[in-house]
């Protein structure tokens, strides 16, 4: 074909191609062989509209008429802008980017926000490079004049999205090592499911759910589902059971939602939007939840508190308001001793930003905490960010990394106490409703996949990652926290008891935390953060005291002990092991950590007169057997001596020393041979 006649095919075909690239309006001209379907079309525009500039706008309810109108004239510019803003606020956001690609081809200028929209859309897409270009072309705006809200986009704002970008660019070319599971149909139904929270052993789990068969039976006005209600399930050892409503008076016919759970499971912390919105507290009675009672003003005020966490010893609480005293940035993160007067602390610029704060948890570590920002490095919205308190401050909050964060909010993360586990709610590709419960494991150096398959590879809300990338070696998250945990029962019927459970740091003698067992099941769980030796003791009104040691050394890895106790009545012949006595090897010297322990039983007998004890001495058979007699009488005898010191009348007392005789374990190892070294005593009077 000569070139001068294809030159003429082209600018013959141009006008076609232009307009085929144009806008086209919903007016007679364009459609005067089918005036009824325009006037129809015009109809759901103008119901959409309605919708639309409302105030606050009603995205939801505009969405259907939007989409109707536009079966009609897929080609209109305005309208593909205005269905792209409905899905931006909507829970499956990337939908938005077809419509606003195809309006910006259309005309681009038909709406003064429709490059910034293209954006978010290509932003919330991880498509990092193409969303910086759209912001580049995006027009600060004064207002949005579509609903007369003063809803202004800056300069900086636009340089803030841009900057989060470039951090998505950096951070997905850095992937971090994880499985990331849907939790299942146990957990997640076909509305959505969020807001997990988990026992520090991860047997038991609570989460928000907009289910159907909720309590109250409504239904959100803007189409979110059903009004929340809370759910609880518990790990069967392969999976979890199905997730069950928790009823009254937890859950009512308004908004119930989960925000906090004690890691012992025994408390839990529900936000009520009463008030503006509030954070209570519900505790567990046997086997029913009781119902939620209000923390304070000290906590709750006027402004909105949406978040909230214990410390492990229960004494603290970590929680989220937008209070605007002492506050640092929109909402922030404040920390405040429960039975205290004091008042909140702001936890301070490292961690609080000028932006939003929300999703506070502390870990059973007692210095991880896990949170959400839209501050710091974030790669959009709300991500989640850890922060490690040592040496008296805050580290720099470190992001979790992708495909953890993604560049839609991600809030409300927990972890199991050992932090090989995460929980999350996610509405990614897949799943089984609008938001889907999620179970992150993570990696250790020696696994390589980033994703346990190709499904996997999704990020929230995102495309598939077209191949395996594989990431640095990394060390699986492990706290430096012990979980103790087991049953009380009384040691003669062997039926559950409801005990006191206390916990004492040994070197100072202070009581650190009170707990009980429940009073159903007898369960019991206790987190000991690492680097203090701990005193374990279990009593009850009309039994005998019983007392553990552990003595965690700093940098101690996460351990999980099971340890049941039967707790004995005050009985002639009841033999009870003092584990918190300690002394120098070799020695009879009672040493400080000792202290606690020997006040209980000058206690014990103060309040019991009548009561006799044969104070005992043991060892282990390594040395001398006499020796070993020696020593385990003169200790016997130094215990006597503490308590007749402090006012116990000497002729209540015996001390007698069984040296290796009388083993509780066979001397093989080193774990017998510790049990075989301990000091008892021994009713002989009462």
């Amino acid at each position: 074909m000569p070139i001068l006649f294809r030159l003429f095919l082209l600018l013959l075909l141009a006008p076609t191609f232009q307009a085929a690239a144009q806008s086209v309006a919903f007016s007679k001209d364009q459609f005067s062989e089918n005036k009824e379907g325009l006037r129809e079309a015009m109809r759901e525009m103008k119901e959409g509209d309605t919708e639309y500039s409302a105030d606050p706008a009603r995205y939801a309810q505009a969405l259907p008429h939007y989409l109707a109108a536009q079966e009609f004239n897929p080609n209109n510019a305005g309208l593909n802008v205005k269905i792209g803003d409905c899905y931006l606020h909507s829970t499956t956001k990337t939908a938005a980017l077809p419509y606003l690609q195809k309006a910006a081809k259309l005309d681009a200028t038909a709406d003064a926000r429709t490059h910034f929209l293209l954006a978010r859309a290509l932003h919330l897409s991880a498509k990092w490079r193409e969303a910086i270009a759209e912001y580049q072309l995006a027009p600060p705006v004064g207002g949005n004049t579509r609903n007369g809200s003063a809803d202004a986009l800056t300069a900086n704002d636009l340089q803030r999205y841009i900057q989060q970008c470039r951090n998505g660019q950096l951070l997905m070319a850095r992937p971090v090592r994880v499985f990331v599971d849907n939790a299942g149909p146990e957990l997640n139904s076909a509305d959505s499911d969020y807001g997990p929270v988990v026992s520090a052993d991860e047997s038991t789990i609570v989460i928000t759910s907009r289910r159907a068969g909720s309590i109250g039976g409504k239904k959100d006005p803007e189409g979110n589902g059903y009004f929340e209600d809370i759910y609880q399930a518990t790990w069967t050892g392969k999976a979890w059971s199905r997730a069950a409503n928790l009823g009254a008076p937890v859950n009512t016919d308004e908004h119930n939602a989960t925000v906090g759970l004690a890691p012992d499971g025994q408390r839990m912390l529900v936000y009520s939007n009463a008030n503006g919105g509030d954070i209570l507290e519900a505790n567990l009675g046997g086997s029913a939840w009781g119902k939620p009672k209000q923390l304070g003003s000290r906590i709750n005020t006027r402004s909105h508190e949406t978040s909230a966490s214990y410390s492990p010893d229960g004494r603290y609480l970590y929680f989220v308001s937008d209070r605007e005293e002492g506050s640092l940035g929109r909402s922030d993160i404040y920390k405040v001793e429960l039975e205290s007067r004091t008042p909140p602390v702001n936890l301070g610029s490292t961690i609080n930003t000028a932006y939003g704060e929300e999703g506070v948890f502390m870990q059973p570590d007692g210095k991880t905490m896990f949170f959400s920002s839209e501050g710091h490095n974030t790669m959009g919205g709300y991500d989640i960010f850890k922060s490690v308190f040592e040496n008296g401050k805050w580290s720099k909050p470190e992001n979790l990394g992708w495909p953890i964060n993604t560049p839609d909010d991600d809030v409300f993360f927990v972890t199991s106490a050992s932090g090989r586990h995460g929980y999350y709610s996610s509405d990614r590709p897949g799943g089984l409703g609008a938001k889907d419960i999620y179970r992150i494991t993570f990696l250790g150096p020696e696994k390589q996949p980033l994703l346990s398959e190709e499904d996997q590879l999704l990020a929230s809300r995102l495309a598939p990652m077209k191949q395996t990338v594989l990431a640095p070696a990394v060390e699986v998250a492990t706290a430096q926290v012990t979980i103790l945990k087991g049953t009380v029962t009384d040691d003669a019927t062997k039926q559950p008891v409801e005990a006191a459970i206390d916990l004492i740091d040994n070197t100072s003698g202070q009581t650190i935390a009170t707990f009980r067992s429940n009073s159903t099941s007898g369960r019991y769980l206790v987190s000991l953060p690492s680097g203090t030796n701990y005193g374990i003791v279990v009593r009850q009104e009309g039994y005998l005291f019983h007392s553990e040691n552990f003595d965690l050394p700093a940098g101690a890895a996460y351990a999980e002990v099971v340890k049941d106790i039967p707790l004995k009545r005050l009985e002639m012949g009841v033999t009870i092991v003092l584990k918190n006595i300690f002394f120098d090897t070799g020695k009879a010297s009672l040493r400080p950590e000792s202290t606690a322990e020997l006040e209980r039983l000058q206690k014990l007998l103060t309040e019991t007169p009548a009561l006799k004890l044969e104070m005992a001495g043991h060892t282990d058979d390594v040395g001398e057997a006499a020796k070993n007699q020696d020593l385990s009488q003169r200790r016997a005898q130094a215990v006597v001596a503490y308590l007749t010191q402090h006012g116990i009348a000497a002729a209540r007392l015996t001390a007698a020393g069984y040296g290796e005789t009388r083993p509780v374990a066979p001397n093989t190892n080193k774990a017998n041979r510790q049990l075989n070294r301990r000091t008892e005593f021994k009713v002989t009077g009462k």
